[in-house]
């Protein structure tokens, strides 16, 4: 592609504000249409130079990053714009659908969709994802851009689109997939008489602030683990709960530290 200067293609000074370059950009785009230049090749190549420039220009975030290179780089700046810009990046986000979307409304000529599948072939595809109460729509390009590098082939654009509107439909509806709750851990203290005859004790989970019964397996040694199914955290949009693991420590009981205490005293 021979080198380009986008603010000329629009016919507009560097310092043009956004007004400016959208009056810019519908007056060419009238003017080159392909509907109203049927016949004329060049129309063609035209209209596809002032959809890039528009897209580049209107966007802030491209438009300084295009500056910065062109004052650095001057005649080349184009080249090395599009080193680091696909198709893709060039038009997304860009209102130029809409602008299409209203010459063809008032004017009866065709929108923007059928102007870019004209224009760039297979290379350009739109897709729509339809849901009960949810709709997105939009576009991809695919094919090879700066320096080699390969965009997606068009499955794997479609199935990470697919990916995406399923996730932002969920959120939309307020349908996220379950999240297992996490397990959680504690200390039991028992008295060695506790630990070695078992049965039922019990126990206060703080962190919960629940009290509960817990069931002790007889002969249970320090170090070993009690699972309470079910009393960890709790989980999310359905999902399970985490299991709470209690470990056991045995000691004498608080009575009888008190009496040794007290002995020792007065030993």
């Amino acid at each position: 592609m021979a080198q380009e200067d986008y603010y000329k293609t629009l016919n507009i000074p560097k310092e043009a504000d956004a007004k400016q370059i959208k009056e810019a950009f519908r007056e060419l785009a009238f003017k080159y249409h392909p509907d109203r230049n049927e016949g004329n090749p060049k129309a063609t190549d035209e209209m596809k130079r002032i959809n890039e420039a528009y897209a580049v220009l209107s966007n802030s975030k491209k438009r300084r990053e295009y500056d910065s290179i062109r004052q650095q780089f001057g005649d080349s700046a184009h080249n090395r714009f599009r080193t680091n810009y696909s198709n893709q990046d060039i038009f997304r986000g860009s209102d130029i659908n809409h602008i299409f979307e209203e010459m063809a409304k008032a004017f009866g000529v065709r929108g923007g969709d059928e102007i870019f599948k004209e224009f760039y072939g297979t290379e350009y595809q739109k897709f729509e994802f339809k849901r009960p109460g949810f709709f997105m729509k939009g576009f991809i390009f695919t094919g090879v851009w700066g320096k080699g590098k390969k965009q997606p082939t068009l499955f794997t654009a479609f199935r990470n689109i697919n990916r995406f509107a399923n996730l932002l439909a969920d959120k939309i509806g307020g349908n996220s997939k379950p999240i297992n709750g996490s397990d959680m851990d504690d200390t039991i203290h028992l008295r060695p008489e506790e630990a070695k005859n078992g049965g039922p004790f019990p126990y206060l989970f703080r962190k919960k602030r629940k009290k509960l019964v817990v069931k002790i397996p007889a002969g249970i040694r320090e170090g070993q683990r009690i699972r309470l199914t079910g009393m960890g955290e709790e989980g999310k949009g359905g999902g399970r709960s985490g299991d709470l693991y209690l470990r056991v420590k045995i000691g004498r009981s608080l009575v009888q530290k008190t009496f040794r205490l007290v002995g020792q005293l007065f030993q």
